[in-house]
């Protein structure tokens, strides 16, 4: 059996004979001209070399799958993963009722089967709350932890080839909830995007609920300290509280600093020095870096999205040093986002952060990049959001959706001690990319390249 996992959670066991029968449907469906080769049988047993390098060869296929707009996208490769996971967690199909947290601690209980996918959920919660249809793209399920502060660190968002109640309910850990929130990050695959402009905010505040929804939110992020307010804005916005003035409460945020950013984990950086403390926010097409310096001095800075010249997630699996009977599945994964930013004129160089969170930092990056492209091409965010056309979901033409493939390995997690990991979560390939000073030799293809740089004017810099 092989463990799959997606942004670094492990979401299901195959065998190859199940990746096999996958691949003749795909075959007979789109034909053998659309879908990559398989890795053949083999007749006799494996060696252990030849046992890591079919895994190696079954997870690229399962990532030029993945990374493919039809084959990635089609309920055959997204119903076999859904199956996969709910057979890999042995949880039946059964009624069960599933609670959706919202931004002001409210609960939502949903009636729902276990084996409903993410889209069925999520249209279930807007029903429950009379969302309209046309709004439910503007948000979100998301899977999260709530720290002893009551706030909430965000693991990931649910993606259209898992099952909701079996991704929490297997964590077997109460702190695991999900919460319905407006889309900031855009998710992994097929008809999925997200707006990063709060001009699009207009939209949702047309309709009570979708107004409702919003000022729940702002009004958590900035109690948590996600939108920074000093004193007279807090009396501002403390009177159109009481005057239960929502939209003015909402434009009144929109303006205050971090608005709209996404707020991550503290983690690690090697900027401006190896070893310091960070804590990252994702918005307004930039990564906003609060650095804690060795000498305890804060420092912030931000890092435009137009200026990285292109990123890459990678994962480290530490070999097992500890006393034999250790279990090496149980070493803990260390994973970067490393990305080349144009610090002058000049002048590029590699910033990395080491956070639990890269995978999710890395699709915050490529969506704000999309965003950009659809605006300076004359496109439309509202029409990349999803949409059901004949009871099957499907993407808006002018933009792909990112996409992060699975990573397939080993049970035993010693077979391989450093794993690149589902590291391209786009389309856009970067194109003869000059390995620079950066510590891990990674081939081209882990780089994720951006488009919104090769337009950078001398105005930008």
């Amino acid at each position: 059996a092989y463990n799959i996992h997606v942004n670094g959670v492990l979401h299901c066991r195959v065998r190859y004979s199940q990746l096999l029968g996958l691949h003749e449907q795909l075959r007979k469906e789109y034909g053998a001209n659309v879908v990559p080769a398989f890795p053949p049988k083999k007749i006799f047993t494996l060696t252990p070399a030849e046992v890591e390098q079919r895994r190696e060869q079954l997870e690229k296929y399962m990532q030029a799958v993945r990374q493919d707009p039809t084959l990635g996208g089609s309920e055959t490769f997204n119903s076999f993963l859904r199956k996969a996971q709910q057979e890999t967690q042995q949880i039946p199909t059964e009624e069960v009722v599933l609670e959706v947290l919202l931004s002001n601690g409210q609960k939502v209980k949903v009636t729902i089967l276990t084996s409903d996918q993410t889209e069925d959920v999520l249209e279930a919660v807007a029903s429950k709350l009379d969302l309209p249809d046309d709004l439910v793209g503007y948000f979100s399920l998301f899977l999260v932890r709530q720290t002893k502060d009551g706030a909430f660190s965000f693991v990931r968002k649910l993606q259209e080839f898992e099952l909701p109640y079996v991704s929490v309910t297997s964590l077997h850990n109460p702190e695991f909830q999900i919460i319905l929130r407006k889309r900031r990050v855009r998710g992994c695959g097929a008809a999925v995007a997200r707006y990063w402009d709060s001009a699009y905010d207009d939209d949702v505040m047309e309709h009570r609920v979708g107004l409702n929804l919003l000022y729940a939110q702002t009004v958590s992020d900035i109690e948590h300290g996600w939108i920074l307010v000093n004193k007279e804005q807090h009396r501002q916005l403390k009177s159109l509280q009481e005057k239960v003035s929502k939209k003015e409460f909402i434009r009144l945020a929109q303006t205050l600093k971090y608005y709209g950013y996404l707020k991550f984990d503290p983690c690690v950086t090697d900027f401006p020095e190896k070893g310091c403390h960070v804590v990252v926010s994702a918005g307004n097409n930039e990564l906003n870096f609060q650095v804690r310096l060795p000498n305890e001095q804060i420092k912030e800075g931000s890092f435009k999205v137009t200026r990285m010249r292109c990123w890459r997630v990678t994962s480290s699996v530490p070999m097992s040093n500890g006393p034999s009977g250790s279990s090496p599945g149980k070493s803990e994964v260390k994973l970067e986002l490393a990305f080349e930013y144009l610090m002058s004129k000049d002048r590029l160089q590699w910033v990395t952060i080491t956070s639990p969170q890269a995978i999710m930092l890395s699709i915050c990056l490529q969506s704000m990049v999309d965003e950009l492209m659809v605006k300076k091409s004359g496109g439309s965010i509202r029409k990349m959001f999803r949409r059901r056309v004949n009871g099957a979901l499907r993407r808006s033409d002018s933009q792909q959706a990112v996409k992060s493939p699975p990573l397939l390995d080993s049970p035993d997690a010693s077979w391989e001690p450093m794993a690149k990991l589902s590291s391209k979560l786009t389309s856009v390939s970067l194109r003869g990319i000059s390995h620079s000073s950066s510590a891990n030799d990674v081939g081209a293809n882990d780089f994720h390249g951006n488009y919104a740089f090769e337009g950078i004017g001398d105005e930008d810099l």
